[in-house]
């Protein structure tokens, strides 16, 4: 049976801790508890190419990327956050396999928090059910696909 892969950004790891504490127990609700790998990077700009390489061992029925970027007092946080959506994107499409887009892009670190697992919810959680659902309806349009 097909694994899940989530790999998950060490920057601003208060935040994504609490984003894949959601993911994990999304993606074990649905039945991939012992079936999900977790894979640490530095920070969000690693993200696709990571999981660009764990989705190519055909391994993975699907994947979920975690992250935060915090805007700061530079252009850093829009080119970080543009790359790391864009490479994702890309990632799902040449692989065509769902890609759970849990990367935070918040103004303020009280704004993330309240996206993992706080007043908002835990964007983690929705990352990883938005790539079930999405393996869902891959599923039927091609009943070959690998789940």
């Amino acid at each position: 049976m097909m694994r899940a892969l989530v790999v998950v950004s060490r920057f601003n790891e208060d935040v994504t801790r609490r984003l894949l504490d959601g993911a994990v127990r999304t993606l074990a609700e649905a039945g991939y508890g012992d079936r999900t790998d977790v894979v640490w990077v530095p920070g969000a700009f690693e993200l696709p190419v990571t999981m660009d390489r764990g989705l190519g061992t055909g391994r993975y029925a699907l994947g979920v990327a975690l992250g935060a970027v915090i805007r700061g007092d530079t252009y850093h946080f829009e080119v970080i956050a543009n790359e790391a959506t864009r490479g994702l994107g890309q990632v799902a499409l040449a692989h065509g396999l769902p890609v759970g887009f849990g990367l935070l892009t918040c103004d303020t670190d009280e704004q993330a928090m309240a996206r993992a697992g706080g007043a908002h919810g835990n964007k983690g959680a929705d990352a990883a059910q938005a790539a079930l659902a999405t393996l869902k309806v891959i599923s039927q349009l091609d009943p070959d696909a690998a789940t």
